[in-house]
């Protein structure tokens, strides 16, 4: 059945996928991963359903139905009536598949796609439920637990699972007791051009915009104010930096979170750091910084540094197992031992200082990003695990 499947993902005849996912929003990584993907998938010749379990205005619903995805909200007031509206989508829109990411939609969409008889895959995002989590700041380890066992139990009837990194999924074939052999690996993506590149011209213009001077040394970390992305090692390091570098600036862009309270009592203390919020052109930022930072306690992929690898700009990233499986090593960013403050300042020092090595780490780096996580290619594994998923 294999080669057939792919004849007709390309384009002779479509296959159903109805994809399950917990929101819209725009500040989330799988959110920004589905629509980037979606118009390339539709052209691959699948035909493709995007169910939302959270009410996400201002959300991508507008990107996907131009991308001729077909948009369907399932907002109920608790997990038996969603799973129950879940099914009936599926039994309406009758897709060949059922793909659920985040663990929402993965428990609910599971159990409603089995109990319409529907083949189920899941992406597995982060490698969840390790002691990192257990002892996370606002997370009780109880509930941790009992989130597992419901989704190892859910997992059991899923046919095949996508993860986003090597790490992530050895981590979570033994978190949710399934056999490698039902995982593929598959990064995120992001197109080239829309990320675009460095240029003065581009650099200038951010830097206008933001009242900043072209020779003020800028660092710039993309992330949501959660324990998991370690804002808060940021914020301890930067008077170490702002020691060598005084007139240095950070800026932080991401929406707020759990930790936005504490983040921004260590900025007080800390000086000259900026709150900038959610923003929809992450890109451009990074293209005016002379640094991006990445000081996450863990990660399941690390979709920033990888965009910050597309678009050129110096990386120093926390050396957590997903983060350096997707910047490779030291060849491409300074990676740091996590939750050391004193050993990140001393990275954006280094890279502030040195701006002929960090641009010898950024080529290498954006070669590996046209190699390995250019949109194009990473469409082309995903139709690939749906082929694998409906051969069984």
């Amino acid at each position: 059945m294999g080669r057939s499947v792919w004849r007709e993902i390309r384009g002779v005849a479509a296959v159903r996928v109805l994809y399950v996912i917990d929101s819209l929003n725009r500040v989330g990584g799988a959110e920004q991963g589905l629509v980037a993907m979606a118009p390339q998938l539709v052209r691959a010749g699948v035909q493709l359903d995007v169910a939302y379990l959270k009410e996400s205005p201002g959300g991508f619903q507008p990107e996907l139905t131009a991308a001729g995805v077909g948009v369907f909200g399932v907002h109920h007031p608790n997990r038996a009536r969603t799973a129950a509206a879940l099914r009936r989508l599926v039994r309406e829109r009758r897709p060949e598949l059922v793909h659920t990411t985040l663990y929402e939609s993965d428990v609910l969409g599971r159990a409603a796609a089995l109990a319409a008889g529907t083949p189920v895959v899941s992406s597995l995002v982060n490698s969840s439920y390790g002691p990192e989590h257990l002892h996370a700041r606002g997370l009780s380890p109880w509930k941790v637990r009992a989130a597992q066992v419901v989704d190892a139990a859910t997992a059991q009837g899923t046919r095949r699972f996508h993860a986003l990194t090597r790490h992530v999924a050895g981590a979570m074939t033994r978190r949710l007791r399934i056999s490698p052999d039902r995982i593929d690996v598959v990064p995120r993506g992001r197109d080239p051009e829309l990320l675009g590149s460095v240029t003065p011209e581009r650099r200038a213009a951010v830097r206008a915009a933001l009242e900043l001077s072209e020779d003020t040394p800028v660092v710039l970390a993309a992330a949501r104010q959660q324990y998991q992305k370690g804002l808060d090692v940021l914020l301890e390091a930067w008077p170490q930096v702002r020691r060598s570098a005084p007139e240095a600036v950070l800026l932080l862009a991401g929406s707020p979170g759990a930790e936005t309270a504490r983040l921004r009592a260590l900025a007080e203390t800390a000086g000259n750091v900026r709150f900038l919020g959610p923003r929809g052109d992450v890109f451009d930022l990074m293209a005016a910084s002379d640094a991006f930072a990445v000081p996450s306690r863990w990660e399941g992929l690390g979709s920033a540094a990888m965009e910050a690898m597309g678009v050129g700009v110096p990386l120093v990233c926390s050396d957590v197992p997903a983060l350096r499986e997707t910047v490779g090593s030291e060849d491409y960013a300074r990676l740091v031992t996590p939750e050391r403050p004193a050993e990140l300042a001393a990275a954006l020092v280094e890279t502030l200082d040195d701006p002929a090595a960090a641009a010898v780490r950024v080529k290498s780096a954006r070669a590996r990003f046209l190699t390995s996580f250019t949109l194009h290619q990473v469409s082309g594994r995903m139709v690939e695990f749906y082929e694998r998923a409906l051969r069984r």
